[in-house]
């Protein structure tokens, strides 16, 4: 099966509409500390370090309406508490971020060793 390079340059397609709602460095923060499991906007916002708290809030509504979080309220009497989570979609993103990740360490590597192709 040969492989399908979309065509990323027009709007309408559907893979740069997912890398432009995934552009947000902290959409994939939020990613990154939400697969350790279920956490509450408090220590969400101690884990990505330098979000603001209306940025953090914002960006997990977006997030939900994406389809990629789950809010899930434990506590309805004020002050309210609620738990996000990564839904099925978004754990589906652990695979392409560890390939960034990997891919990451080792560029940063072949930099540091002056090493080339």
């Amino acid at each position: 099966m040969a492989l399908v390079i979309p065509d990323v340059l027009e709007e309408s397609c559907a893979t740069r509409q997912a890398l432009e709602r995934l552009a947000s460095k902290w959409r994939v923060l939020i990613i990154y500390a939400l697969l350790a499991g279920p956490q509450r906007h408090a220590e969400l916002r101690r884990r990505v370090a330098g979000i603001t708290q209306k940025v953090l809030t914002a960006t997990l509504r977006d997030m939900e309406q994406d389809g990629l979080v789950r809010r899930r309220v434990l506590r309805e009497d004020p002050p309210q508490h609620v738990e996000y989570s990564l839904t099925a979609l978004g754990k589906t993103l652990q695979e392409p971020l560890a390939a960034i990740c990997a891919w990451a360490v080792e560029s940063a590597d072949r930099r540091q060793t002056g090493a080339s192709g």
